[in-house]
Order: structure tokens, then C-alpha cells, then sequence
């Protein structure tokens, strides 16, 4: 059964994405009086086949779905494959699995080293970093440089100076990253320390906080990365993933040079990596 913090997000999603469609884009005629933002309410309930009142109370969270609805109105919006997960996972009906533990990093951490060349950081379900290889700390600096409760993928894209200086093209990944963990926590925003994250954020990285207030949801994608730490020139890194078998809600990501001169640029790098990084916070 659904919270009643897990029913006020969903029936937010489902708005968010209401009022982003056009009549048009549904198959309906717009008319010049047309005050609402979007699809008006009614219009959803009708092409998911419900009454309104029904859906009214499904988006002011006074009402859980079946799945067999919850498709429909997800149908009606047009969501993606990776909004039709969110939506159901914010309904109730997908657990979130346990938190990955010491056995996990222990049972991943000689997978990552096996990498000397090419970043690697396991994270749990929170996206708090829970083991990196030493390409990582090379590139990104070391994590044991942040605070423990700072440790945190999200917090790092957002307010970590290093990272936002080496990467080019930051914006596009850090939202990919924002998405995807609003994709896969589901219910699991309202667990304490996905709160703790947000509340980080919100004081660190303030300029953002559109970010982690927004709706949207999607996969994280393979994708060529640019870095370019000091004195050693641009990297060109491709951007992959995977979940270990023995916790599918934890998350492997792998940055791997993308040539020669990538992997000898690298390669400096690891014989010189940079000890000190006085201030990681954004200003």
C-alpha cells in the first residue's frame, strides 16, 4: 500500500506531465480558450478510461491504482518505459532492495582495481559512493577528501568544484544522473537519507534546487565524457553501467578511455595524481 508521501508524489508526477502535453500531442483540438497548462484533467481521465473524480483524488493522493489503471493513465501521458517504472514503484508496487552492505564493496572492490586506467566507483541505492578505484580518485579527486555525509554522487555532480572544473559538458550528465536516481529510488525518496542528500543539496548547491524539484525520470545512457584535468590535456572517457548480480540496486559505473592518447593521458595521471584538493565545495 502506498504512504501518503509516496501517493503526493506520484499524483505530482502524473501533473508534472499532464500539464507538458499539448492537446495535439494526444490526438484532441485546442481551442483560443484554453486557460489550463497542458491537458486539462478530464482529458486524461477519458483517454485512460477512468472518471474524474478518480483521477482528481489520484493526483491529490487520496487514491491508489491497480496496475492495469496506473498503465492506462501512464499510457494517456505518453511516459516512456523508464516513467512507466517510476510511476509504479511511486504507487507501491516495487520494493526498494536492501542497502548494499560491506559484503557487496568487498565482493566489487577487486572488479573496480582491475580497471587501472579507467574511473570506477560502486554506489547503493542512495548513490552514496560505497568503493572507487585509484583512476577515480586520480581524476576526481579522493573521496575520502569529502565528508562522509557529503559522499554522494548527486552531491558531487551539483557542489563539487573539482569535478564541475574537470568535466566539459557538465550539465547534460549531472541531470542524466539526477534522473536516474529519481527513476530507480521510487519510494525510497522518502527513506531518511535520501532526505539527508536532498537537504545537502538544497544548502550547497541552492542554484540547482529546480533540479531535485523536478519531475523528471530516465535512464542513465552510455555516453563519450570529456575531462580535462591540469597539465595533462583532454581525456575522451565512454560512460557505461551495470548493476552487481548480488544487489541489482546498487550501481557500477565505468568511464573507459576512448583511444591510445586517452589511455596514455591516463596513464600519467595515475603516476601523478593530485593529493590535495583544498576546497571541493562549489562556491
Amino acid at each position: 500500500m502506498s504512504t501518503p508521501l509516496v501517493s503526493q508524489e506520484l499524483g505530482a508526477f502524473l501533473r508534472a506531465h499532464r500539464e507538458q502535453l499539448k492537446p495535439a500531442d494526444v490526438g484532441l483540438r485546442s481551442t483560443a480558450r484554453r486557460r489550463t497548462p497542458g491537458l486539462r484533467r478530464e482529458e486524461v481521465a477519458s483517454l485512460s478510461g477512468v472518471g474524474l473524480a478518480w483521477y482528481t483524488w489520484l493526483e491529490q493522493g487520496r487514491v491508489t491504482a491497480s496496475r492495469q489503471v496506473l498503465e492506462a493513465v501512464t499510457r494517456a501521458l505518453q511516459l516512456d518505459a523508464a516513467g512507466l517504472r517510476h510511476a509504479m514503484r511511486l504507487a507501491g508496487y516495487h520494493e526498494p532492495a536492501a542497502p548494499a552492505d560491506g559484503g557487496l564493496r568487498a565482493a566489487v572492490q577487486p572488479v573496480l582495481d582491475s580497471w587501472p586506467l579507467s574511473p570506477a566507483v560502486l554506489l547503493d541505492r542512495h548513490f552514496d559512493l560505497l568503493g572507487w578505484n585509484a583512476a577515480w580518485a586520480a581524476l576526481w579527486g579522493p573521496p575520502e577528501a569529502v565528508p562522509a555525509d557529503r559522499r554522494n554522487l548527486m552531491w558531487l555532480m551539483a557542489a563539487d568544484r573539482r569535478l564541475r572544473g574537470v568535466l566539459h559538458d557538465w550539465e547534460p550528465l549531472a541531470m542524466n544522473v539526477f534522473q536516474h536516481f529519481r527513476a530507480q529510488a521510487g519510494p525510497a525518496l522518502a527513506d531518511p537519507r535520501t532526505g539527508e542528500v536532498y537537504r545537502h543539496l538544497d544548502q550547497d548547491a541552492p542554484e540547482l534546487r529546480h533540479w531535485w524539484g523536478c519531475h523528471s525520470v530516465a535512464e542513465l545512457t552510455a555516453r563519450a565524457v570529456v575531462v580535462e584535468p591540469a597539465g595533462i590535456g583532454p581525456v575522451r572517457l565512454t560512460l557505461s553501467s551495470f548493476h552487481p548480480v548480488d544487489d541489482p540496486s546498487a550501481l557500477v559505473l565505468l568511464f573507459t578511455p576512448a583511444g591510445a592518447e586517452d589511455r596514455a593521458r591516463m596513464t600519467s595521471l595515475a603516476e601523478h595524481p593530485l593529493r590535495s584538493v583544498p576546497d571541493r565545495q562549489a562556491g
